[in-house]
This record gives C-alpha cells, structure tokens and sequence, in this order.
C-alpha cells in the first residue's frame, strides 16, 4: 500500500482474492465511491495482480 504521504493514495480500499481452479481474480473496490475493478491471472502472481488491481483502480478513480 502507499504511504500516508502519498497523494495519489486512493484512500480506504477494499481487496478481494477469488480463486477458480489455475486463476485468480483479484477485485478492489474504493470504498467512498463504489467503483470497482479486477484483474484476471494466474494464482503464482497474487502480489502482481493486486499491484495491477491498485493500478486500474487509481485510473478508474482519475477518470471520473
């Protein structure tokens, strides 16, 4: 997670992890809005896919 200094925090952020045989999906909602995304990979790259869900995230956030 960034730090507290870090502007371009997306604020309170809720993440979530469902497995589905050799995937992941890796799901991150922003707390204050609703808005929600998701990333789709293998179950070896958990940190990836949550790095990658943070990320679509804060765009998401930005494109509003």
């Amino acid at each position: 997670m960034p730090s507290p200094d870090d502007r371009s925090a997306p604020g309170e952020v809720i993440v979530e992890f469902v497995r589905n045989g050799a995937w992941l999906k890796c799901s991150a909602v922003h707390v204050a809005t609703g808005v929600e995304v998701s990333a789709v990979g293998p179950v070896a790259e958990r940190h990836g896919l949550e790095r990658i869900a943070l990320a679509k995230l804060k765009r998401a956030l930005a494109a509003r």
